[in-house]
């Protein structure tokens, strides 16, 4: 499935977003680079601030707490290729984007898994 760059700024404007808050995407991309950032203006309008999920217009999964992200190949292939309700990001995001928001993820919401995920894991997932 491919998302046009206007789609991708659809999928996002659930995020925080203030009138003269600075652009998210150039080119394109996303242009966040930090794992929180990335959270806080891509993942967050879904799955919630506290990272606990949502059930609304659809079912958001809680990333919170979730044994699931303890393999860290799962979540990596998630954001890039996407599942079920939730759209692929690889094509907005680098192999780094991908790996900072995942590791912040696995790091943060009562997750403690250490081992970091990688650019070159994520490439391998491509």
């Amino acid at each position: 499935m491919k998302f046009s760059a206007a789609a991708m700024l659809l999928l996002v404007a659930a995020g925080p977003a203030a009138a003269d808050a600075i652009p998210m995407v150039e080119n394109g991309k996303f242009i966040m680079q930090d794992g929180e950032s990335i959270f806080k203006n891509v993942c967050q309008g879904c799955h919630m601030p506290d990272a606990k999920g949502a059930v609304g217009a659809g079912a958001y999964p809680a990333l919170a707490n979730n044994s699931k992200l303890e393999q860290a190949g799962y979540p990596v292939s998630i954001v890039i290729h996407g599942q079920k309700g939730m759209p692929p990001f690889g094509p907005f995001m680098s192999d780094a984007q991908v790996a900072a928001v995942v590791n912040y993820v696995r790091s943060h919401f009562g997750n403690h898994y250490a081992d970091k995920v990688t650019a070159d894991d994520v490439k391998t997932q491509r």
